[in-house]
């Protein structure tokens, strides 16, 4: 973690009540300060396939999981240039704190204020850490897995959230070079998304150990 970013996270706190979660691979996670040898892969997939986008308001039979949009983004990123399979591995891994603490609506974040990030930092960190990846992104790697962020929700907004064309540009812009089409973004269950984000998770871990290898 860079001297930088660990100036800007006040320390986690103790208040005598339980802050961590017990998963369902046994493993006990510190909500306040995680250590990487509690984090699986298995829970992280498990828990963003169940937490919803968008608070739940969207379009389909099923809700649009976290695990989805993960995979939405890393298809966006992954044509937006070409980059290394690590830079692809936290692109998939953007919103994997939120298997922990939920997803929350940018509005609603921007309410609650430096605590919650602080908290978001620490798990991000743990989990890349936990995988060999740096404990976070480089400011022009952020800037890209954002940007990537920002077009898949364009897409969510106007195909499941009941957004207007013009609102969506309003808020997110209007992509360019990216189409719904080469987006999985029809709603799936809960067990798909979990399966396809592990399924995804894996093959970039398999070019990461290739690359390695040469």
């Amino acid at each position: 973690m860079s001297a930088e970013t660990t100036a800007s996270m006040p320390p986690a706190t103790r208040t005598g009540t339980r802050a961590w979660q017990r998963m369902l691979s046994g493993r006990r996670l510190d909500l306040l300060d995680p250590s990487p040898l509690d984090v699986e892969i298995s829970d992280i997939a498990h828990g963003l396939a169940r937490v919803a986008r968008w608070n739940g308001q969207t379009r389909g039979a099923h809700a649009f999981s976290v695990a989805q949009h993960c995979l939405v983004v890393e298809t966006i990123f992954s044509r937006l240039e070409e980059n290394s399979p690590e830079a692809r591995q936290m692109a998939l891994l953007h919103d994997a704190p939120e298997y922990v603490i939920g997803d929350m609506i940018s509005p609603f974040k921007s309410v609650v204020g430096g605590g919650y990030k602080a908290v978001e930092l620490r798990l991000e960190a743990a989990i890349h850490l936990r995988f060999a990846l740096p404990a976070h992104p480089s400011r022009g790697l952020k800037t890209l897995i954002k940007k990537a962020d920002t077009i898949a929700a364009y897409f969510e907004a106007t195909e499941l959230a009941g957004f207007s064309v013009t609102e969506a540009r309003k808020f997110f812009g209007q992509p360019r070079g990216i189409t719904v089409e080469m987006l999985p973004i029809e709603p799936m269950p809960a067990l798909e998304a979990q399966s396809r984000f592990l399924d995804r998770f894996q093959a970039i871990e398999t070019e990461r150990a290739a690359k390695v290898r040469l």
